[in-house]
């Protein structure tokens, strides 16, 4: 049997070659985050479960995929009704795909996003250098991603201080038990669990379901990705996830605020 295409490898191999041109062309980033204004960081707080309350739901803006394709067309200004339209359905913090070539994203769509809403923007990318960290705080998100599969211990360790000095929040995210065991050994408060390998983009609810049950209780624990239903939903909330990221589920929908708002409603 031929072996499965690694995309994670090439994304990462494609980001260090973004980053290095990023980094060339100087400090604009930098200087562009040391205007931001910061703002009191309680992002980990808003994302804490309520007891017999559902998960919080960060709901996320992606218009493709390596693994589904298109999933959405970009429509100018979709990004800010939909933006609006979660807000209004109940998210608890908006997720922005910011890469280009694989999922149709750029760091401007999440600066939009984050001048339009009042909830956390996670700037969701493939976080490798501190130069990313500028544009997401230049951009006015307010969380940062951090895959422990594309980082060293000593690089992971880094980037949650990278994160921090700049006022944003950490999101660690494991895929798997090893993965999470590096992600607790660290100080990061938000922890998730991504259902998806983002090695093949195959998906295994299953058993990201048993690694949220070992995530400590002061953690804030996220279940990431394999949510396209109300029953998806329900199996989730039956867990011990504090959050739960949500996506492609929302992203197909005519009107995906609607279809959150269905969701987060009393079973």
């Amino acid at each position: 049997m031929a072996d499965r295409i690694d995309h994670l490898a090439r994304i990462v191999e494609r980001k260090r070659v973004e980053v290095s041109r990023r980094v060339r062309r100087g400090a604009l980033f930098e200087r562009l985050a040391r205007k931001a204004s910061p703002a009191p960081n309680h992002h980990a707080d808003r994302l804490r479960r309520e007891a017999g309350a559902p998960p919080k739901v960060i709901a996320e803006i992606k218009l493709r995929s390596p693994s589904a394709g298109q999933i959405r067309a970009r429509v100018p200004g979709d990004h800010l009704r939909i933006a609006s339209a979660y807000q209004r359905g109940g998210a608890s913090a908006i997720s922005v795909l910011c890469d280009g070539p694989g999922f149709g994203g750029s760091i401007l769509d999440a600066r939009r996003v984050a001048q339009r809403v009042d909830v956390p923007v996670l700037f969701k990318e493939f976080v490798i250098a501190p130069v990313q960290v500028d544009a997401a705080r230049a951009a006015g998100a307010s969380l940062v991603l951090l895959l422990v599969r594309v980082l060293s211990d000593a690089e992971l360790a880094r980037m949650i201080r990278e994160v921090r000095a700049r006022g944003l929040e950490p999101v660690v995210e494991a895929a798997d038990a090893e993965e999470l065991e590096r992600a607790l050994a660290t100080d990061a408060t938000i922890i998730g669990i991504n259902a998806r390998d983002l090695r093949t983009f195959s998906v295994d609810s299953g058993s990201a379901a048993d690694l949220i049950a070992k995530i400590p209780a002061d953690r804030v624990a996220v279940f990431m990705s394999g949510v396209r239903s109300a029953a998806d939903f329900a199996r989730v909330r039956a867990t011990r996830a504090d959050a739960v990221l949500i996506g492609e589920g929302l992203m197909r929908a005519d009107d995906p605020g609607r279809v959150l708002q269905e969701f987060l409603s009393p079973a």
